[in-house]
């Protein structure tokens, strides 16, 4: 025994020193991760890849400078100073590529309202090309400053997939800061009410906060070589307040019990890792499940809330498991230490005075489970109903965060009526045979296809090697040497269209657009047989995160599923008891996606999350991230109580006595643990990102359904109903000579 508790602090030992030493690399993580969405293997990211190699393009990553307050691009005063402002950029780090006005006399570039706009291409070979955006900036801000003695009402932003991404980064920070400023002293309330001691309430606060700056290190490392999210950064915050609390709260609740027994506090604290240790261990199973399934869908965004949640858990486990058992026995009864004067104090008799209402509670639905079961199920039946009309399709309205610079600069765009640069389709067009600058054939096949498109009411302008020239073959070579780059490949097989939509079409509208593009094939649309068509730019990128989310749903929850039942299968021993339980948490997810259409699809209620209205769609990441989340933590309620009703059957007790003495033992842990949850979730639908907002929201719901519901009601009822069948085939069996094992150590 002595041997086991010097491993036991040896471990973690380690485990600490591990910890500390991936504090210092969790502080700037964020500068790692990245905002910007890859789809492997999409379309729109090889239009991309053949732009770079093929091409040889200045503009495959581009910004664009908004120019507001200056004389007409057209005028001679436009002229010059867009002169100033083309010469003060051409020499900015990372700048591969410039064109305005002045490069091109083409309308698209005079604004309504007199303003213009200047395309800046970057290209990076240190680091992602977010990381050229402050230096940018300060240029613009320096030519902007330089400019205003002359025009004072100047003002140059910059907009643009680029820039958005990094002030999404930064807005992303923010929210992580401004949630956990509302999440922990809250939690720490909460913790007070559960634990009734300052000591017993830091413990968990303080192994989700460890939990948090590891799994924030990792990932910063991993970033490095692999496309890691920003939504990292707001998951692992989630997730790990949550978690770490949860699988503490359980540990420590246990180590308390075991003092009320009169063991001392190093007896105490082996006792709560034996007991609590497997079910920590099984929980954090079906969660790791839940993440792994989200590594098989290739969009950059949801592997990284996969690996997130992966090292959440695993954290969350490792130190509860480790650290904290070997702080509970250094403190012994000193757990206690701050206690509330209204708490009760740990005595032999503390279990019984704090479990005796859900006992009474249990009792009551053993009695009647028929009647429980059809009252707690049905509302819960009518709002999963209401999940059948989840439509994944992109939201409506404005939901970037509007004090970002990169969004004022879009909407000035907007008034300009030229947003279209932003969202541009970017359509590749490749001839079998003929060369698009040598031939008649695949020049007359371009400028068919552009004039179609520019016929399309969808459209407000179209740019292509063909336009340019003004339809003229001859006039290529009076094009400078980064057009022809930009819109003719070095073999002359294939040319880029830039098909601007019209500030009119919604962001759902030019995802059906591009959908239809690809539909009709290029064959049906340049007249030339054997011609190929790959569609990229924003729209179409969001068109591919649709299909691939809608395509790996089925599979990737098919795998939850699988991934979870075999894991209570080992733990139970207990075909009925799995069963029941991943029926339980499709109740609760389906409630949750309900819940969800009802208030950010619908609009019921969401001007009290600020979003006035409605959305009239969610998020596609939001339904397979959320059901991968909310399976795992309701397995953690459910592993909780079924864990103490097979403790109480293999004591001796009766099914019908078992049931509410595990819900006295659990249903006070389950309830605390839940709060805490709710809470750390709820922070996060306050911050300006509605995706996330949108993922708190349904998190928040699903663990209230869950821990109230669910397992305080529904699960006891069908455990009631059930009888000896819960544990068939051999989970008594194996539990009795586990607990005969145990009291013989």
């Amino acid at each position: 025994m002595n041997l086991m508790r010097v491993r036991r602090f040896w471990v973690a030992g380690l485990v600490l020193i591990a910890v500390l030493a991936l504090l210092p690399f969790s502080f700037h993580a964020e500068r790692h991760l990245e905002t910007a969405t890859h789809v492997e293997g999409s379309e729109a990211e090889a239009v991309s890849q053949e732009l770079s190699s093929r091409f040889h393009s200045p503009f495959v990553n581009r910004v664009a400078l908004v120019v507001e307050g200056l004389p007409a691009a057209d005028s001679d005063q436009g002229e010059q100073a867009l002169a100033t402002i083309e010469a003060g950029l051409k020499d900015s780090p990372g700048v591969s590529g410039i064109v305005s006005y002045l490069d091109l006399r083409d309308p698209v570039f005079l604004g309504k309202g007199g303003g213009t706009f200047v395309l800046i291409g970057l290209a990076s070979t240190d680091g992602p090309v977010e990381s050229l955006v402050p230096e940018l900036h300060e240029r613009a801000n320096s030519l902007e400053t330089q400019l205003r003695s002359r025009y004072p009402g100047v003002k140059l932003e910059l907009t643009g997939e680029i820039p958005l991404n990094f002030d999404i980064r930064k807005a992303s920070a923010d929210q992580v800061q401004h949630s956990e400023s509302l999440a922990i002293p809250a939690t720490l309330a909460l913790l007070l009410l559960a634990f009734g001691s300052v000591i017993a309430a830091l413990i968990p606060l303080a192994v989700g906060e460890l939990a948090i700056a590891a799994t924030l290190a990792i990932t910063g490392v991993l970033a490095s070589r692999f496309h890691l999210s920003i939504l990292v950064q707001n998951l692992a915050t989630m997730l790990g307040l949550g978690l770490g609390i949860d699988y503490a709260l359980l540990m420590v609740s246990r180590f308390r019990e075991a003092l009320c027994t009169g063991c001392d506090g190093r007896v105490a604290s082996l006792v709560a890792a034996r007991h609590a240790g497997h079910t920590l261990l099984i929980s954090a199973s079906t969660v790791a499940i839940g993440f792994l399934a989200l590594l098989t869908v290739p969009i950059s965004e949801i592997r990284s809330i996969g690996v997130a949640g992966i090292l959440v858990a695993g954290m969350c486990v490792l130190l509860a498991n480790t650290l904290v058992p070997a702080v509970l026995a250094l403190i012994g009864h000193r757990i206690d230490a701050g206690r509330l004067p209204f708490k009760p104090r740990l005595d032999a008799h503390w279990a019984e005075r704090t479990g005796i209402r859900w006992r009474r509670w249990g009792t009551v639905i053993v009695a009647h489970p028929w009647l429980a079961l059809f009252l707690a199920s049905a509302p819960l039946l009518l709002l999963a109903w209401q999940a059948a009309r989840l439509d994944t399709s992109l939201p409506r309205g404005n939901w970037l965060p509007q004090a970002a610079e990169s969004v004022h600069a879009l909407n000035a765009l907007g008034k300009m009526g030229r947003n279209g640069v932003v969202e541009s389709l970017r359509v590749l067009v490749e001839l079998p045979v003929d060369s698009i600058s040598q031939s008649d054939t695949g020049w007359d096949a371009i400028d068919r296809l552009s004039k179609r498109l520019t016929s399309d009411p969808r459209c407000d302008r179209v740019i292509s090697i063909t336009t340019i020239a003004a339809g003229n073959r001859s006039a290529l070579g009076d094009l400078t040497r980064e057009t022809r780059r930009t819109f003719l490949s070095s073999d002359g097989r294939a040319a880029l269209i830039e098909v601007l939509p019209a500030t009119s079409v919604s962001l759902r509208g030019q995802v059906n657009w591009v959908r239809e593009l690809r539909k009709t094939g290029a064959t049906a649309l340049t007249g030339v047989p054997g011609a190929t068509l790959l569609i990229g730019g924003i729209p179409a990128l969001n068109a591919d995160y649709q299909t691939i989310v809608a395509d790996r749903f089925v599979p990737a929850m098919s795998l939850v599923v699988v991934g979870t039942l075999v894991a209570l299968l080992g733990g139970f021993r207990s075909l009925f008891a799995a069963v029941k339980a991943i029926a339980l948490n499709l109740l609760s997810v389906a409630a949750s996606f309900g819940a969800l259409v009802l208030v950010f699809q619908d609009g019921h209620g969401s001007a009290l999350l600020g979003v006035p209205g409605g959305t009239g769609s969610v998020f596609p990441l939001v339904p397979i991230v959320a059901f991968a989340i909310v399976f795992g933590l309701s397995m953690d309620y459910e592993v909780f109580l079924v864990a103490r009703v097979l403790e109480a059957r293999r004591s001796g007790l009766s099914e019908v006595d078992a049931i509410p003495e595990g819900l006295a033992r659990t249903a006070g842990l389950i309830t605390s643990a839940a709060a805490i949850m709710i809470v750390v979730f709820a922070a996060f639908t306050f911050g300006d990102f509605l995706v996330v907002k949108m993922i708190g929201f349904t998190l928040a719901i699903a663990v209230l359904i869950d821990a109230t519901l669910v397992r305080i009601v529904i699960g006891p009822a069908l455990l009631r109903i059930a009888g000896d069948w819960n544990w068939w085939p051999g989970g008594l069996a194996t539990a009795r000579n586990s607990s005969v094992m145990a009291n013989h150590n």
